[in-house]
């Protein structure tokens, strides 16, 4: 058998996204050997920033709101540290709502500040998950091992369930029947270049309810990119029944369908992103699920936006929640 490849940890997290973030800053600041990994080249999941030539796009979650007391002042200190601000209250049009925060100066940035005198190591993805009754073996795709005395698993539910397969680590068939009842819906991503500005109004963004358009943002206008570039996000139908076709010809015939909403500006460069678990559409009830009550494992949570619902509060809320649960039994 393979050994381990340093000392146990107390807690490794796989998925360097908000919960998995804000999970391991609650456990180390309670003195807590805490390891994050993740199979992304960077830390924070869907908090993703992209660049083509001089422009830059955030092309996944694309604002915040807080609802909830203790995530407002948690976005205040964002705000304070400069790596959050308000963008919108409400469209043209539209009645005011709650604020919508964006990150500065991309959403990215809000991952990067949680990520701060952690230890996370990226590009690394976890192959299989095991125990012996008092430690889990993480076995990574490098061969290596890591041993903790417990773990959180922040990726999408169906992601977690395959690892925990691949370890050959059984659930009882209730727990089993209530994670595969979360379902998650799949979004294409557009990233374009323009020649010129966009005639969107400020500030700058339009959701849509209907047609193969659910987003349309202007990035320049968002105070993202120092020239014009739009990001597109294609509906969750329109998504789903595309998701494997040719990207190029997926991009090609969004931008097409979202050229009313944008204007005369034509287009001089483009990339394509999926995002397989974009967002989740049925999520479980509890805002995190410790996993190992009640069995002879050692502890194990699973937490995400598909716990404590899907926006982005609810995911630092699951991984708060996940945390808590363990400085409980740690």
């Amino acid at each position: 058998m393979t050994k381990p490849n340093s000392p146990p940890v107390d807690t490794l997290i796989i998925g360097s996204g908000l919960a998995g973030l804000s999970a391991a800053k609650k456990l180390s600041s309670k003195g807590l050997n805490v390891v994050v990994i993740d199979k992304g080249r960077g830390v924070g999941g869907r908090l993703a920033a992209r660049r083509i030539g001089e422009a830059v796009f955030d092309n996944g979650a694309q604002f915040f709101t807080a609802r909830s007391e203790k995530f407002q002042a948690c976005v205040n200190q964002w705000i304070k540290a400069g790596v959050a601000e308000q963008w919108y209250k409400s469209y043209p049009g539209q009645p005011n709502g709650h604020p919508r925060y964006r990150g500065v100066p991309t959403m990215a940035s809000i991952a990067k500040h949680l990520a701060k005198e952690q230890t996370h190591l990226q590009s690394t993805r976890a192959q299989s998950l095991c125990h012996d009754g008092c430690l889990w073996r993480v076995q990574l795709e490098s061969k290596k091992i890591i041993e903790a005395r417990s773990v959180i698993i922040t990726s999408p539910v169906p992601q977690a369930l395959e690892l925990l397969n691949q370890g050959d680590t059984q659930l009882p068939s209730p727990i089993l029947e209530r994670l595969q009842k979360i379902q998650y819906e799949s979004c294409i991503a557009v990233m374009a270049v323009l020649d010129g500005p966009t005639n969107l109004p400020d500030p700058g963004a339009l959701a849509l309810e209907q047609g193969p358009i659910a987003w349309i943002s202007d990035n320049a206008k968002k105070g993202v990119s120092p020239i014009p570039a739009i990001t597109i996000h294609a509906s969750g139908n329109y998504s789903a029944a595309h998701f494997s076709h040719d990207r190029l010809a997926v991009g090609r015939e969004l931008i097409e369908k979202a050229r009313p909403l944008f204007g005369d500006a034509n287009v001089i460069d483009f990339q394509v992103h999926g995002w397989l678990y974009s967002k989740p559409i049925i999520t479980d009830n509890d805002a995190c699920l410790l996993v190992s009550d009640g069995l002879k494992m050692p502890p194990l949570v699973l937490a995400g936006d598909a716990f404590a619902g899907p926006r982005f509060e609810g995911a630092v809320l699951s991984g708060w929640s996940a945390a808590g649960q363990l400085q409980d039994i740690l």
